[in-house]
């Protein structure tokens, strides 16, 4: 994977969406139409971490590389380098996969 040219700030990740199946598990073919957005990615990159009260950083809990499970609605799309990625806060992710 090429270096990303880009660092979010705080507590905010970097996502590429991992393509889902395209079979269900009886063999039916999904067409792309019918195709939800698939809610599993994996982490390209990450801020530094979100500040307490008091300033101090508070490091983030996913690094690049780990695949997650987002919410349907999370994040904001962006296109960066003609690849598609998800920008959110890592309290839209729901968890770490494997």
């Amino acid at each position: 994977m090429a270096k990303l040219k880009f660092r979010p700030l705080h507590d905010r990740v970097v996502v590429r969406r991992l393509d889902s199946e395209e079979k269900t598990k009886g063999g039916i073919i999904i067409p792309d139409t019918a195709k939800e957005k698939p809610q599993e990615g994996e982490v390209v990159a990450v801020g530094a971490g979100a500040r307490d009260d008091n300033g101090k950083v508070i490091a983030l809990d996913v690094k690049a590389g780990d695949r997650i499970l987002f919410g349907k609605w999370s994040g904001t799309e962006v296109k960066l380098d003609g690849t598609d990625y998800l920008i959110m806060k890592e309290s839209d992710i729901m968890g770490i996969v494997g």
